[in-house]
């Protein structure tokens, strides 16, 4: 097993602190999250809002109860991992593909853990990661368009259609010094769903690994 993957279990197994008993949980989507997955039926969920058709799956063949979001209401708890994240527990999400969903679920819960690596912690986001953009297919050149007046560098991601049928820009090279306001900025481009910053929602906890184990970060 590799250091990284023995940080993203301890991290998953770090995050069961958060999870009570009868509770319905967030779940998000990624590789760490999958490490939560597998730890989850030794405990007494009432159920799961899955984060993508992906994370849903993988509940399922658990026999974990899935629930729509629309009749769970508020969740106390939502867990998912992150691409980036920086000092403020602000996050770039969405390397999966599945960031409209995981923001939907994040922001319908009351805590937000995160679960990262050592590899996914940055001073600045996006100068080494692109930030993921679920943009309406009828849009695409448009909002790329808009992308570069930015500064950005839209990549579309061939192959990729999200759970909603819409396609993914991965943008480099945007200035993301200041998440909150580009999260916002993108939001407002005409044709975009949804953008991979977290910034407006962020987590509430990090649980951060690394080979000296896991530290936890509260905003």
């Amino acid at each position: 097993m590799s250091d990284q993957q023995a940080q993203k279990q301890a991290a998953a197994k770090a995050a069961l602190s958060y999870i009570e008993d009868d509770m319905i949980l967030g779940v998000g989507t990624g590789s760490t999250v999958n490490c939560l997955i597998e730890l989850l039926p030794t405990l007494k969920l009432a159920g799961a809002v899955a984060s993508s058709q992906v994370t849903e799956d993988k509940l399922r063949a658990l026999g974990i109860e899935i629930v729509d979001l629309n009749f769970a209401g508020t969740l106390d708890v939502y867990i998912d991992g992150a691409d980036e994240v920086n000092a403020n527990l602000q996050l770039i999400k969405g390397g999966g593909g599945a960031l409209t969903r995981e923001k939907i679920v994040a922001a319908a819960s009351n805590k937000f853990v995160c679960m990262v690596d050592a590899s996914k912690s940055v001073e600045i986001l996006g100068r080494a990661f692109p930030v993921p953009i679920e943009v309406l297919p009828q849009a695409r050149s448009y909002v790329a368009r808009q992308l570069a007046r930015l500064g950005g560098e839209p990549v579309y991601r061939e192959d990729f259609v999200t759970d909603y049928g819409n396609v993914i820009l991965d943008t480099y090279d945007l200035d993301v010094s200041d998440p909150v306001a580009l999260e916002q900025t993108l939001n407002n481009i005409v044709g975009v769903v949804c953008n991979g910053i977290f910034a407006a929602n962020q987590a509430d906890v990090l649980l951060k690994a690394s080979s000296n184990g896991v530290e936890t970060l509260l905003r």
